[in-house]
């Protein structure tokens, strides 16, 4: 297994680390189904799917191969879609196990991402910190943007005039 960043791995990384803090906004907000809950929650959904999708084109668990990891990306894209369905035919209750399950997969392959001390976050974090913190940071720059855009009032728009 080689142990190094590629750009495909530092934005699949990038992602999983935007959609932690994203989904655990919108975990922690008191207000759910509103303007804002919505729209942070399509960035989310855009944003799993990236980290999930992406995760095909890494295959350094079994080099060449796709291994039981893949499995898991497959079952995050169908979550995420039967979560899309649920909250676009009104099933509240689904929805929110969806997406709750979702996340909790998300927040473990975090973990194991990170408890194996062959993988690279950890080796990162012994022989380069800094970079890591750098990259934890933009994560949360990226994160902090999305919001502050989709917080962004609705522009009015003009009127149709009839002619």
């Amino acid at each position: 297994m080689t142990n190094e960043w590629t750009p495909l791995i530092a934005l699949h990384a990038t992602g999983a680390t935007t959609a932690m803090i994203l989904g655990g906004y919108l975990l922690l907000r008191r207000r759910k189904g509103d303007l804002l809950h919505r729209r942070i929650g399509r960035i989310w959904m855009v944003d799993m799917y990236w980290v999930a999708f992406s995760s095909f084109a890494i295959k350094r668990l079994d080099p060449g191969h796709f291994s039981w990891i893949h499995g898991l990306s497959l079952w995050t894209i169908f979550s995420l879609t039967m979560a899309i369905w649920a909250a676009r035919t009104h099933r509240v209750q689904s929805h929110r196990g969806w997406v709750v399950g979702t996340y909790c997969g998300l927040i473990g392959a975090g973990i194991a991402a990170a408890a194996f001390p062959t993988r690279l976050v950890p080796q990162t974090a012994m022989h380069h910190p800094w970079w890591l913190l750098g990259g934890a940071l933009a994560a949360a720059a990226l994160a902090a943007a999305a919001i502050e855009v989709a917080a962004m009032p609705t522009l009015a728009r003009p009127a149709r005039s009839v002619s």
